[in-house]
């Protein structure tokens, strides 16, 4: 099956017949959820009381010293319940399922944040989950998945392929296929099938339409720069939806990896092409024959070969600039942020400081960056332990 891209020829659902009826109904009941007061009653109570919006934007003071003149602010999102943006997706989308009467909910994650948010969720409704996480991700990712287990959420491992997002996306679809008369999906970011984009985009609009409203009510003024990282792209076409039609500077940041001209990267929109891939066009990292490339970034979260099919429009239009950095200039924002600021960043996160820090300090005069603080840094802990340790030890 195919529908017509809704974004600029990107988007559309590359899909198999079984599912078209599943996307069809989730198409109709969002529309009419989003359309019916009591339901966006019920979400709103959710988040405020369960996940503990709205969160604050801060002022990073001290990073903002080492700039000429520019101010770096922070949305924080890392003190949402669960430590991420991915709960107020996950919510709405498993309201969302409780509506349709269905009972069963699965899910995919990389980094875990999506997989824990999905399985805090669905314990507060009752509700049954299962997550696919790459063999890979789950060494990297360990207490992610205890977490998980906690919620009593059924954690299932995947091996094949590089066993990280991709491959866990894969089963995850595999699944939907096999269940989808009592199953949801709930997409953790702004990929997949049409109408996936589009309900995880008014789902995570949450953090700039806040973000938006906090910066006039401190400042008076929008920010001039909006960074957040990019690996599907959810926490970033949330805060950037809300700013989309100001003069304002959006700047997403891609996984550099060990370097865009290493092959070892995350970036689709900075060194990819479009293409196909878990239900959509979009940019793709692929070769030659349209095969699906190994991606690597120290995030696990970023470590996707795709991307939302909005942003590949956005990047088309010029709209939004796509920038990337590596490994090792992620760790060192996520030291700095650490060091100055007292905040442990998230991974992801810590590719959209590096840029912003960057951005702030190369501004002529008194601008305003605002960074989409993405998630917390706890999950990261061991993962930047061990490459610290591996620094150290190199003469």
């Amino acid at each position: 099956m195919h529908v017509a891209g809704r974004f600029d020829g990107y988007g559309g659902a590359y899909v198999p017949e079984t599912l078209v009826p599943a996307l069809d109904q989730l198409e109709s009941e969002m529309n009419a959820a989003f359309a019916d007061p009591g339901f966006t009653a019920e979400l709103d109570a959710w988040l405020a009381d369960f996940a503990g919006r709205p969160t604050p934007v801060t002022h990073a003071r001290r990073l903002s010293d080492r700039s000429a003149g520019a101010q770096i602010w922070l949305k924080r999102e890392d003190l949402l319940h669960t430590g991420a943006h991915k709960l107020n997706n996950a919510l709405g989308q498993v309201l969302l399922a409780q509506r349709m009467g269905k009972r069963r909910i699965i899910a995919e994650t990389g980094a875990g944040q999506h997989g824990v948010a999905t399985a805090t969720a669905c314990a507060a409704l009752g509700l049954g989950c299962v997550v696919y996480m790459g063999r890979e991700d789950m060494r990297r990712q360990a207490l992610n998945v205890y977490k998980m287990g906690l919620l009593h959420a059924e954690v299932v491992p995947v091996d094949s392929g590089s066993a990280t997002l991709k491959d866990a996306t894969n089963e995850a679809i595999r699944d939907w296929v096999a269940n989808v008369r009592d199953t949801h999906y709930v997409i953790g970011s702004a990929v997949g099938p049409h109408p996936y984009p589009s309900l995880v985009r008014r789902l995570q609009r949450i953090i700039g339409d806040e973000a938006r409203a906090q910066m006039l009510a401190r400042l008076g003024a929008v920010p001039a720069v909006v960074v957040a990282c990019v690996g599907g792209g959810s926490n970033a076409i949330g805060i950037f939806a809300a700013f989309l039609d100001d003069d304002v500077r959006l700047v997403g940041v891609e996984a550099a990896g060990r370097g865009l001209d290493s092959g070892a990267h995350a970036a689709p929109l900075s060194r990819g092409r479009p293409g196909v891939l878990h239900g959509a066009r979009s940019y793709l990292m692929q070769d030659d024959g349209g095969q699906v490339l190994a991606t690597h970034s120290i995030s696990a979260g970023l470590d996707y070969p795709g991307v939302g099919p909005e942003h590949s429009a956005l990047r088309d239009s010029g709209r939004v600039e796509y920038l990337a950095a590596t490994d090792a200039e992620a760790l060192e924002a996520f030291h700095d942020l650490c060091r100055l600021e007292g905040i442990i960043p998230a991974l992801e996160s810590s590719h959209a400081l590096h840029v912003a820090a960057r951005l702030a300090a190369e501004a002529q005069g008194d601008v305003t960056v605002l960074v989409c603080l993405s998630g917390r840094g706890d999950k990261d802990i061991d993962t930047v332990r061990e490459y610290d340790q591996r620094s150290a030890a190199i003469p």
